[in-house]
């Protein structure tokens, strides 16, 4: 059993619940690993001398290192999880230097069922550096496994609309 919201079977995960993740400090090896990785080379990431010059003063880390961070820092348990069906309204609030720590805060927002298996979990995430100060924060959904024996409750023959129908293998939804 644990206190932790983002390890519950589908059909217990309650709206409001909360979880915080540890912290992880950006280092310059981030940066630079995720330029290559991505091919963004802009200076305000891998130049000191122009981003000592640029708006921020020195080197920031790339907003969407920040968001991929976020996304593996929380403590979802792979065997729940199915999918990452979407991630909406980002938003940088601030800069994140090299050597800041961050953190990120989840909530369940809301919880739906697709099908007999399967249902959708969305999440407001919230990303903080260590003096709180909230940094990024957006809105995740994922495709969750459902308990098995609420599951088998379910009339699993009832239709369901194409285009809520959950992820399946080699299924694309568009």
């Amino acid at each position: 059993m644990t206190d932790d919201p983002l390890a519950l079977e589908f059909d217990r995960l309650v709206p409001g619940a909360k979880t915080r993740s540890r912290g992880r400090t950006i280092t310059e090896t981030d940066l630079v690993s995720f330029s290559a990785l991505t091919g963004d080379w802009h200076p305000q990431h891998s130049d000191a001398e122009w981003a000592a010059r640029g708006p921020f003063g020195e080197r920031i880390a790339h907003g969407m290192l920040i968001v991929s961070y976020a996304l593996g820092m929380l403590a979802i348990d792979p065997d729940r999880v199915v999918a990452l069906r979407a991630i909406r309204n980002v938003v940088f609030k601030r800069p994140v230097a090299i050597g800041t720590t961050i953190a990120v805060e989840a909530e369940v927002v809301s919880t739906r069922p697709l099908d007999a298996e399967q249902g959708l979990v969305e999440l407001a995430l919230r990303v903080r550096d260590g003096d709180r100060r909230l940094v990024a924060r957006a809105t995740l959904e994922a495709v969750w496994r459902r308990d098995a024996e609420a599951a088998s409750a379910i009339n699993a023959s009832a239709p369901v609309d194409a285009e809520e129908s959950p992820l399946m293998a080699g299924q694309v939804l568009l």
